[in-house]
């Protein structure tokens, strides 16, 4: 073969392979398919908040109510979160056991089972955290004169672990540096709102009560979730509501310190003050990935609360305020909708709700999208939100 007519051949080869790759690409490009996600690094996560209410009258109630996998109430609330299907969750009012019962019964008869009009959804990794709710003090925290009852412990609970956090993730978290702040005691912050009798100007806590007296009702907590080779900080809370007390406003005064803790965990090494439960000092570093959440109690307009702590959380210079939204149907209008103001997350608080559960990524992260799940009464889906008083808070971001 002469090498003119070898040439021509292998022009001709060349071009026909060409045009079957082009041909190859516009087929996957239809298709929408890709031969290398496998590979391809994470780089939007939705991360969600939800208390759901999963409490009982005494310990092991809600584990036994949920174990047969037929609970109406976590059956709904599995629905609303399969819709969402948030990747990092963190769950407010979730029972708190030393083996994770009712998280996993949870997690595994519910999530990552179908529910009527939903798809499961698989969470391998959790981490139930331990609260101060219901464990006893021995102090006579409420001057009743006895140390006995929901009042004196630690935090308001008739059972140990009532009204607890827990964290659901499809990706690792690295439980090895979770830091908590279960322990730390409130009159270690700095200029700490100790409550005072107006009438009498005395302290509501004895000297005895506020030496040791806890700041968190539940916890605070740093969970550390690893996506790929980016680590983000899940900061979770949940304050105790600033009501129920009377004129010394008690649990007005904790709930703003346990809020204004984040603003100042933000400050790094130059929170010294800030002790975890295994000793370590300072806040969380300046270039750290977070991600604030939980139910704290607290709107920036509304309630009986002191608002100047939510405020300048949501103002402070590391944090995005990212405003849920409620999508109103076409051609409506907040005042002909049957649901409350647009970010509106619980349904007390009077005709216009409040806004008290928060997902707050760090500026690193950029805001996509942010909402409320809080269906339109046609929505069939509608009837799910009944099984709590909140609603799920989601937030997806692109990560850095």
């Amino acid at each position: 073969m002469s090498s003119s007519s070898e040439e021509s051949n292998n022009q001709t080869r060349f071009a026909t392979g060409l045009i079957a790759c082009l041909l190859q690409g516009l087929l996957l490009s239809v298709l929408n398919v890709s031969n290398c996600t496998a590979d391809e690094p994470v780089k939007t996560i939705r991360v969600a908040t939800y208390n759901v209410s999963l409490y009982g009258k005494g310990l092991g109630e809600v584990a036994r109510r949920i174990e047969s996998g037929s609970d109406r109430q976590a059956k709904s609330l599995a629905s609303v979160i399969q819709t969402v299907r948030p990747d990092v969750l963190l769950l407010n009012e979730i029972d708190h056991d030393v083996d994770s019962k009712t998280l996993d019964l949870f997690a595994d008869k519910y999530l990552a089972v179908d529910q009527k009009d939903t798809s499961a959804i698989q969470y391998e990794y959790r981490y139930s955290i331990p609260s101060n709710t219901g464990v006893a003090s021995t102090l006579d925290i409420d001057g009743s004169g006895t140390v006995e009852g929901a009042n004196d412990a630690w935090g308001y609970g008739v059972y140990p672990g009532q009204y607890a956090m827990a964290v659901l993730s499809r990706f690792p978290i690295d439980k090895q540096a979770i830091r908590t702040f279960q322990q730390y005691r409130w009159r270690d912050l700095p200029d700490a709102l100790r409550p005072i009798h107006p009438a009498t100007k005395s302290p509501y806590y004895s000297d005895k009560v506020w030496a040791e007296m806890r700041l968190s009702s539940k916890n605070h907590a740093d969970v550390p979730v690893v996506i790929d080779n980016t680590r983000i900080h899940l900061l979770a809370s949940h304050p105790t509501p600033p009501v129920f007390d009377g004129p010394d406003d008690h649990n007005g005064c904790r709930n703003h310190d346990e809020i204004r803790f984040w603003s100042d965990y933000l400050k790094g090494d130059a929170a010294e003050y800030l002790i975890d439960d295994a000793g370590v000092k300072g806040g969380l570093a300046s270039d750290a990935l977070f991600v604030i959440a939980g139910d704290l109690n607290a709107d920036p307009v509304n309630g009986d609360g002191r608002r100047d702590a939510i405020i300048n959380l949501l103002k402070h210079p590391s944090v995005t305020d990212a405003q849920p939204k409620h999508v109103l149907p076409e051609g409506a209008s907040v005042s002909d909708s049957a649901k409350p103001r647009s970010m509106t997350t619980a349904a007390f608080g009077g005709d216009n709700g409040m806004r008290v559960d928060y997902v707050l990524p760090s500026r690193q992260m950029t805001v996509n999208e942010a909402g409320v799940f809080w269906p339109e009464p046609q929505d069939p889906r509608r009837s799910n939100i009944s099984a709590t008083d909140h609603r799920l808070v989601w937030v997806e971001v692109t990560l850095p």
